[in-house]
């Protein structure tokens, strides 16, 4: 039985959303997809957000989220408010509504603006992935939660993070591993450090 999806994204990237439903309607995927597919008919946005709420994540357990590049915190919270609010939603945990994993897919053109190569560290010497995840990137509900709490380590290891990145190509080709990692991290000890609402 697969795992239920919500998939946000922004109008831009709506071309990757539908080539994951069509994957999960290929059994390329293992999932239930719980997306929203007809804009609800309101103007009310406490009404929207309220009818995604109940309708689509409240029994998702994995919020899949395109990372491409209207993406970034700084295009300001009109730009960004249904997003933010999904992600919002989608880290919640509380009556009626448990915490989803979170799986931020970068989309290709995001790629040389997120995955900056390697660099040797000052502090232990080895070699880290510099990965720019900040407001001109992403918005703070995800990235204030890929980088959670490192304990004063000099980097950051899987577990601390809470939500899991990928790039487009490698979700592509496994799209099936990289949603059970993002379920999975809902019962990890770092769940305990989401940051639902990041300031």
């Amino acid at each position: 039985m697969g795992h239920k999806c919500y998939i946000s994204f922004k109008t831009e990237d709506c071309w990757y959303k539908e080539e994951i439903q069509k994957w999960s309607d290929n059994d390329k995927v293992d999932m239930i997809d719980k997306s929203l597919n007809t804009p609800i008919d309101s103007e009310d946005e406490d009404y929207i957000m309220r009818k995604i709420r109940e309708d689509y994540l409240s029994d998702s357990t994995v919020t899949i989220f395109l990372i491409g590049q209207h993406s970034a915190e700084v295009l300001g919270w009109e730009e960004q408010r249904f997003i933010k609010r999904e992600l919002q939603a989608s880290l919640y945990d509380g009556k009626g509504n448990t915490r989803n994993g979170i799986l931020g897919v970068v989309l290709p053109s995001m790629y040389d603006s997120i995955y900056k190569g390697q660099y040797v560290c000052q502090t232990c010497g080895k070699t880290h992935n510099h990965v720019a995840l900040n407001d001109m990137t992403i918005v703070k509900e995800f990235w204030k939660n890929y980088y959670l709490n490192n304990h004063g380590k000099c980097a950051y290891d899987k577990e601390d993070r809470f939500c899991v990145l990928a790039k487009w190509d490698d979700f592509k080709r496994n799209p099936n591993f990289y949603i059970e990692e993002a379920f999975n991290k809902r019962t990890q000890p770092i769940a305990d450090d989401v940051i639902v609402r990041p300031k």
